[in-house]
C-alpha cells in the first residue's frame, strides 16, 4: 500500500473515532470497577508472596497512588494490524536489549486530538491474548515513572478497543530494581500529557522515581523483518 493510501485509511479511522458514529465506552459501573480493581492490586502487592514491592518499601509505596478517575481519558481505539510485523530491539531498565514485535498500531482521539500508539508483543509470538502498550508522556518528568507506563488490552476479534488511560500502570522496576522492564519506543512518546492512571508516590526518591532511560541508539531502535533475526528461541 502506498504512503498516500495508508494516510487516507488512517485518516478515515481517526475521523470515525472522533465522530459521533463511534460507539462510546460503556460507562455503567465504570468508576466503581476501576476503584475496586485498584484496591485489589494494593492487596496483592501487600500480601502476595510474589509481590514486586520489598517489605521495607511497602509503607512508602502502598497504597499505590493514582490520578483521580477521569472518563475523558477513556476512548475507543481501532487497531491497524501491521502487515510486515516488524521487530524492534528495545532497551530495558537493566541495560538488556529485548526484541519485541509490533502487532499493529492503535489509532484513537484523546480529548479531541488524533493519536497513535504501537501495540507490541514479546518474540517469538506464539499467541496473543492481549495487546501490550508502552508509552511515555510529559508527566514522566515529574509525576509518573520516568521510564514510561504500560497498558494491557484484551484482544478483540473486531479490532476495536476500549483504551482507558485510567488503567495505565507503572512497570515493576519502579518498585524493585530486580525487574527488567522495557522502555517505550520513540514512536510511543506522546507529546500531550496524560494525567490519568498510576503516578509516583509523593516524596518518594527511591529506585525508579527518577530513572531516565538511555537515549535510543541506532541499534536499539532499528526494525527488521522477523526472519532476519539470528536464532531467536
Amino acid at each position: 500500500m502506498t504512503g498516500t493510501g495508508h494516510t487516507l485509511i488512517s485518516g478515515l479511522i481517526v475521523a470515525t473515532l472522533v465522530g459521533c458514529t463511534a460507539p462510546p465506552p460503556d460507562e455503567s459501573g465504570w468508576n466503581e470497577v476501576l476503584l475496586e480493581d485498584r484496591q485489589l492490586k494494593d492487596q496483592f502487592f501487600r500480601e502476595a508472596p510474589d509481590t514486586p514491592i520489598l517489605l521495607d518499601r511497602r509503607g512508602t509505596l502502598l497504597p499505590l497512588h493514582y490520578y483521580a478517575p477521569d472518563s475523558s481519558y477513556r476512548t475507543p481505539a481501532a487497531l491497524e494490524v501491521s502487515p510486515e510485523q516488524p521487530i524492534f530491539n528495545i532497551p530495558t531498565s537493566t541495560g538488556v536489549i529485548r526484541p519485541m514485535q509490533r502487532v499493529g498500531v492503535l489509532e484513537f482521539a484523546l480529548r479531541g486530538k488524533p493519536m497513535r500508539l504501537s501495540a507490541l508483543a514479546e518474540t517469538p509470538v506464539r499467541s496473543i491474548d492481549s495487546l501490550f502498550i508502552m508509552f511515555k508522556d510529559p508527566t514522566n518528568e515529574t509525576e509518573t515513572y520516568a521510564g514510561g507506563r504500560y497498558l494491557d488490552l484484551p484482544r478483540t476479534a473486531s479490532g476495536l478497543y476500549d483504551l482507558d488511560f485510567n488503567r495505565a500502570y507503572n512497570p515493576y522496576c519502579y518498585y524493585n530494581e530486580g525487574y527488567d522492564c522495557p522502555y517505550p519506543p520513540r514512536e510511543n512518546w506522546l507529546e500531550e500529557s496524560v494525567p490519568a492512571g498510576e503516578r509516583l508516590a509523593p516524596g518518594y526518591t527511591g529506585f525508579g522515581a527518577g530513572v531516565i532511560p538511555p537515549p535510543p541508539s541506532e541499534e536499539a531502535t532499528q526494525t527488521t523483518r522477523p526472519n532476519a533475526l539470528p536464532n531467536q528461541q
